[in-house]
């Protein structure tokens, strides 16, 4: 199954069944993807979030049930999962506009959110710039925090602003970015140290790291990590950062992934790399800075 398929039949399958208790791993666990790889690449590909999509087809539908039905606002609540009236006539009213009792009564106008039809302009298999490589296993070291769903854009440029404020850059420059999805409360909160409950638990976590030195020291608070022997793909970027490393991840998922037959992606990580930015006139905001993105892939 290609990535294009994959997130076809995922909405398929949201559809199919919203009126259940969906989850972003019970989805990916129907297509076979990790539940990593497919909320991220869903929210690129589509231009919206898995939970996103959900709400808005369960509101959606919410309203359609309302005004066309007339069923009771409580039996609505209840059909698409919100535990209680008031919470539903909340998200129902940011949605809509107008309140659960309005549309009920044939009062304003509804929004229509359809399901999602993706289709994909592909360019040719050489668009994008991309070698197979192997690699050893290796140990990185460095800071880290943990980052919930979609938040990666935003959050992980101020990480690394926050990272050399704050005097860490001294004993790690930053050669790596890694992220590493939620692997379990247990495994993940033993990493950073966090104490957060299960119920507030970010969905990956995010290192700024080096190659492991033994021979240094490091502060307490930094962690490591050992990257499991593998095959990576390997993508180029070039230009100012954060912005052209972005773009390629964008192009990752909505050109190179949506029908490619020879490569799928494995494990439940990928890593940024990054050169020496003092090489550069402008550092890491120069239009010749060279970073890569390296994804684990094994064969179909």
């Amino acid at each position: 199954m290609t990535w294009l398929e994959a997130v076809k039949k995922s909405i398929s399958y949201i559809e199919e069944h919203l009126t259940d208790e969906l989850t972003i791993e019970q989805i990916a666990n129907e297509v076979y993807i990790s539940p990593f790889y497919f909320q991220k690449g869903f929210a690129i590909l589509c231009e919206i979030t898995v939970s996103e999509y959900i709400r808005n087809r369960r509101l959606s539908l919410a309203g359609r049930d309302l005004r066309i039905d007339g069923s009771k606002v409580i039996d609505i609540a209840m059909k698409y999962g919100y535990d209680s009236p008031d919470s539903f006539a909340k998200a129902f009213t940011r949605f809509h506009g107008i309140t659960p009792v309005q549309a009920k009564n044939g009062e304003g106008e509804l929004k229509n959110f359809l399901p999602l039809k993706v289709q994909i302009s592909m360019k040719g298999g050489f668009e994008m710039d991309c070698k197979i490589i192997k690699k050893s296993a290796f140990t990185i070291v460095g800071s880290a925090k943990m980052f919930g769903e979609n938040e990666g854009f935003t959050e992980c440029p101020k990480m690394w602003d926050e990272h050399f404020a704050s005097g860490d850059g001294k004993y790690v420059c930053g050669m790596y970015g890694f992220c590493l999805d939620d692997m379990g409360d247990k495994t993940i909160m033993e990493l950073t140290k966090d104490k957060q409950s299960k119920d507030k638990l970010p969905k990956f976590m995010y290192m700024i790291a080096d190659d492991y030195v033994p021979s240094k020291t490091y502060p307490e608070k930094f962690i490591t990590y050992e990257v499991p022997a593998n095959t990576w793909a390997v993508f180029p970027c070039k230009g100012p950062m954060p912005s052209s490393m972005q773009s390629v991840y964008q192009k990752i998922f909505k050109e190179w992934l949506p029908e490619n037959t020879d490569y799928e992606l494995a494990g439940m990580y990928n890593i940024e790399y990054y050169t020496d930015s003092s090489k550069y006139e402008k550092g890491n905001q120069d239009e010749e800075y060279y970073s890569e993105l390296w994804f684990p892939v094994k064969a179909r």
